[in-house]
């Protein structure tokens, strides 16, 4: 049975904290692992978390600050100790090469697995599998940063009214789904589209247009929250997002599952970031997050 879910890892910002990690998020997409901005001691969770190294196919970072990607050293260096047998993809900022350069060959060990390198330098797709395609838009941030958003294929949804209607039953309804068509009848005619599920994944920024962009009708958004709304002005200086904004950009886009995630430790009560998220007016499912939470991909529409 195919499992789609994000593994949150960490979720402190900055610095990590008696009770919270280093950002770190693991998307689980049927058959494969993507993972989101490896800070500092991502290693140590995805064990805690059980996951392993194998369950990766594509490392994510949205920008080069440390608490987003500290953790590719030992990640990097234990999909190569573990020999993962299948192709490895990471993708980040093209101006932060020298980083990545640095943090995957920041010491001394034998490398095994050949990591594909697939630096972002635009908006636009990435890559295009059969199960999704990921993009990426620029975010607004001291140094440069790019959100990423998933999008899986849009399908159809059979009509057994509309089937009984036109008298197609038994292998017929297998056939006008390969086929399109059978005996003049269009598989439009029996069927009305079924959305494709949608995850994006927003960190460090302000307020930008890449942001919207990303949350349009997502299923998933996980999303930073750094501040809470009265330091807003803290939020503006620095490059962030506070629970108000997060849940109103969530409302705007239609997003259905909103989680708010990569807290500053000068907040001790996790409670007011709920508390503000709701009073922006978002009323769909909401997470606060904490780190070894599994959060769901909401069912289908």
């Amino acid at each position: 049975m195919s499992v789609r879910e994000l593994v949150i890892l960490g979720t402190a910002s900055q610095v990590p904290t008696r009770h919270r990690n280093h950002n770190g998020y693991l998307l689980r997409w049927d058959g494969e692992g993507i993972l989101f901005d490896p800070g500092e001691g991502t290693q140590r969770q995805m064990l805690r978390a059980g996951v392993a190294a194998h369950d990766l196919n594509r490392i994510c970072v949205t920008h080069f600050h440390g608490d987003h990607s500290l953790g590719l050293a030992g990640v990097i260096q234990r999909i190569n100790l573990d020999r993962v047998p299948h192709p490895v993809t990471a993708h980040y900022p093209k101006s932060g090469q020298r980083f990545f350069d640095r943090l995957r060959y920041a010491t001394a060990y034998r490398e095994t697995v050949g990591i594909t390198e697939a630096p972002v330098a635009e908006d636009g797709v990435l890559v295009t599998t059969p199960s999704y395609t990921l993009e990426a838009r620029r975010l607004s941030h001291p140094v440069e940063s790019y959100g990423y958003r998933l999008t899986e294929p849009d399908g159809r949804r059979m009509l057994p009214d509309r089937l009984a209607a036109h008298g197609i039953k038994g292998p017929d309804v297998g056939r006008i789904q390969r086929e399109g068509v059978v005996d003049g009848v269009s598989l439009e005619d029996v069927s009305e589209v079924r959305p494709g599920q949608r995850f994006a994944f927003v960190m460090d920024t302000r307020l930008c247009d890449g942001v919207h962009a990303l949350a349009e009708g997502c299923d998933l958004l996980a999303i930073e929250s750094t501040f809470l709304d009265e330091d807003e002005q803290l939020a503006v200086d620095h490059g962030h997002l506070t629970a108000g904004q997060a849940a109103r950009v969530a409302k705007d886009a239609g997003v259905r599952h909103l989680v708010l995630t990569h807290f500053s430790q000068r907040y001790s009560e996790p409670e007011e970031f709920e508390r503000q998220a709701r009073a922006a007016g978002f009323e769909g499912e909401l997470t606060v997050a904490h780190d070894l939470l599994r959060v769901p991909v909401p069912k289908r529409r």
